[in-house]
């Protein structure tokens, strides 16, 4: 049985985090040239099911609250993004998309999706079929971390 302390399973956490944390780095390269900055398109992209308080997403952005709310005034101020009342709590108040913020999220997407299938595209096809593969078992990291 593996236990947290096994030192093959803490190896493997750092080479995976390490992994990741450089991943996010190369992927930010690729907001360099969009017009969101990496946090705009992530705090918009949290905004796409039915808003989010700025609490949620300071929490997820890992920043505080007042930096969460910077970001939120920008969104504000360029039209993607709205405060309105939240219905499940009139005290509090959620950041919900605008039509244009939706439209802006598509284009980004598209766009940097376009660039990763560039580079996907080098990957041997059994390159891509161990990354597919593996895509399910992140996810459920995720959705642990997400809990």
């Amino acid at each position: 049985m593996t236990t947290p302390n096994d030192d093959a399973l803490q190896a493997l956490a750092s080479d995976f985090r390490e992994a990741l944390r450089h991943s996010v780095y190369l992927v930010r390269r690729l907001d360099s040239d969009g017009e969101l900055s990496a946090a705009q398109l992530s705090t918009l992209k949290m905004l796409l099911d039915d808003g989010v308080r700025v609490g949620e997403i300071a929490r997820n952005l890992g920043v505080r609250v007042p930096s969460a709310t910077e970001q939120i005034i920008k969104l504000e101020k360029a039209g993607l993004a709205r405060r309105e009342p939240d219905p499940k709590d009139f005290r509090a108040v959620r950041v919900v998309l605008t039509a244009d913020g939706r439209t802006a999220v598509a284009a980004a997407n598209k766009s940097r999706n376009a660039v990763m299938a560039g580079i996907l595209s080098s990957l041997s096809d059994a390159d891509r079929a161990a990354l597919a593969a593996a895509l399910p078992v992140i996810d459920k990291i995720n959705a642990t971390l997400q809990n």
